[in-house]
């Protein structure tokens, strides 16, 4: 199977440790039950029961903490990693958002060389500690150039902190904040931890009304010392960059183990309801919403198990993940609102229900492509690797599943953050050429007008400053490398290639929307107009693979899960 079913998987493809923290953790959930984690949810109830559990069982400290940073049990393993997103995500987003946040606020002191708060983080995290991130500001945003937060020399040696931090989860509870700011004599970037419980650390409130905790949160004349300062210039700039580019990756997970747990919501209410004599699965529509839905989501979970694969082989002369990581938080978290608004138009009324996991869902879903930058936000990064991605391509070696248990220890060695720009990719062509399925060549004939449309009538001066046009080309371009990192999985596990030609049906589909929205603009000249009605086609309809798709892999689940009362 590949989507997650927490009371059938055994995790046998993790280490005896891993595979007994997940499933205490799927334990741990079930035996709560839906009927209290909904209670919980509606009457927005701090989650100090997980967060005992988290301390009681080390969680966290044992996926969190680097090998060289613990006691021989522990690592920072993505591989692992993903199977604890997509669980926490399929049970609730607020459990998924508090280590989340816990891994952001990690990011900046594994990346640190301050030696002592790597020890003091350790130990903490043993004893059950949650982290936050400060970074983002009520007047910024993500506009982290334009930072209020000073850091002010004293005579002895030692700084005053002062300013206002936003919209930071755990905040109210974390064992340390890790703080960016400037130091205000010299406009030096920098980042430093702080304690929650400090007199000079006022939490203001929680700015969202939600079952998480989002703080605003000032320090007021914070007293900091050298000991407590993680990096200061370009070493704390990059320093936030690149603990973004770790924690990113994490919502596209969130996405996945939400949609995963309505998927089977879905299907055994619709499979069980009868409406004008033919049970509502019976119907041809619903059953192209069902397929849609699965194809999407199961799409979804194909990418993002591959980018993995290059996040954790990644070094400085490969950085290829800093285009399949946005994407990851990207393209799946909005492809996840597509598969929950399909699944909705299957449940209709029954998704308002207060004692479904849906109506949970289909409010949380829409928060994930909204974090960590939005997905104009992401698109405007992704679009910067389009030009070597389709013309200069370099020769790798084979990026292997890496599924070994051993730490991601580039992660928090990223450098300095260069020109994305200038990083090179494999062609693209090796894995489409690799499969011969009719709505794969289909979407090849896609990509290769959209190469043509960039080479002989790319975007004028004017036109690239129209961002509506450039957000729909990088739609485009999306579509090619989301393909291809799908088709790499489909020859490493060797699923079915009716999924993966299905998977292609959707896509091209998608590849033809956003051409025919690209040519819609007003600002488009003829030659560009004429690529584009010639990106726009129809994959080949197949009745009996969907058949095959419907019986074998989707109604073969309905009954096969749903959570403990």
């Amino acid at each position: 199977m590949i989507l997650l079913n927490p009371k059938t998987e055994n995790f046998e493809h993790f280490d005896p440790q891993s595979r007994q923290l997940l499933k205490k953790t799927v334990q741990w959930f079930e035996t709560k039950g839906k009927e209290k984690l909904k209670h919980d949810d509606h009457h927005r109830v701090w989650y100090s029961d997980f967060i005992e559990f988290v301390k009681k069982e080390k969680l966290f400290a044992t996926f969190l903490t680097p090998a060289a940073e613990g006691d021989g049990e522990t690592r920072w393993d993505t591989y692992r990693n993903c199977a604890l997103n997509e669980i926490l995500g399929f049970y609730g987003l607020a459990y998924w958002y508090t280590w989340q946040v816990t891994i952001l606020g990690l990011g900046p002191i594994w990346m640190s060389s301050n030696k002592s708060i790597k020890e003091k983080t350790a130990d903490l995290l043993q004893n059950g500690g949650i982290f936050a991130f400060g970074l983002s500001e009520k007047e910024h945003g993500a506009d982290i150039y334009s930072t209020d937060m000073l850091l002010k020399p004293q005579d002895d040696g030692t700084f005053l902190a002062q300013g206002d931090k936003y919209y930071i989860g755990n905040a109210n509870e974390a064992a340390l904040v890790s703080t960016f700011g400037i130091i205000s004599e010299t406009d030096d970037y920098v980042f430093f931890v702080v304690e929650s419980n400090h007199e000079k650390f006022d939490c203001v409130r929680n700015v969202v009304n939600s079952q998480t905790y989002v703080a605003e949160y000032v320090l007021n004349d914070y007293p900091i010392m050298e000991k407590d300062i993680l990096a200061k210039g370009k070493d704390a700039w990059d320093m936030s960059l690149n603990t973004v580019n770790v924690g990113k990756y994490n919502l596209g997970w969130a996405s996945i183990g939400i949609c995963t747990h309505a998927f089977y919501e879905a299907l055994n209410h619709a499979s069980h309801r009868r409406l004008f004599d033919h049970y509502v699965t019976d119907f041809t529509h619903i059953k192209q919403l069902f397929i849609d839905a699965f194809t999407r989501l199961t799409a979804m979970k194909l990418f993002a198990l591959r980018a993995s694969d290059y996040m954790r082989s990644a070094s400085i002369d490969d950085r290829r993940y800093l285009l399949y990581n946005p994407m990851v938080k990207m393209k799946v978290t909005s492809q996840g609102e597509e598969v929950m608004d399909l699944l909705w138009n299957v449940i209709a009324a029954k998704g308002f229900e207060k004692d479904m996991y849906f109506e949970m869902a289909v409010r949380d879903i829409r928060a994930l492509p909204k974090l960590e930058g939005t997905v104009h936000v992401n698109m405007a990064l992704i679009i910067k690797f389009m030009a070597n991605y389709f013309f200069h391509p370099k020769s790798y070696p084979e990026i292997p599943l890496c599924n070994e248990p051993v730490d991601d220890d580039f992660l928090f060695h990223q450098g300095h953050a260069k020109s994305l720009g200038k990083i090179k990719f494999h062609d693209y062509r090796l894995a489409y050429n690799s499969v011969n399925l009719p709505n794969v060549r289909i979407f090849k004939k896609q990509i290769s007008t959209l190469k043509k449309l960039l080479l002989l009538a790319r975007p004028k001066e004017d036109q690239i400053k129209d961002f509506d046009i450039l957000l729909n080309l990088g739609e485009l371009f999306t579509l090619v490398a989301y393909g291809q990192l799908i088709i790499e999985k489909f020859q490493l596990d060797n699923f079915d290639a009716d999924i993966l030609d299905q998977i292609f049906d959707c896509m091209i589909r998608d590849f033809s929307r956003y051409a025919l929205n690209l040519y819609s603009k007003t600002n488009i000249t003829a030659p560009q107009k004429y690529f584009c009605k010639r990106m726009i086609r129809k994959p080949i309809k197949n009745t009996d693979r969907s058949k095959r798709v419907l019986q074998n892999h989707i109604y073969s689940l309905k009954d096969q899960y749903e959570m403990n009362s």
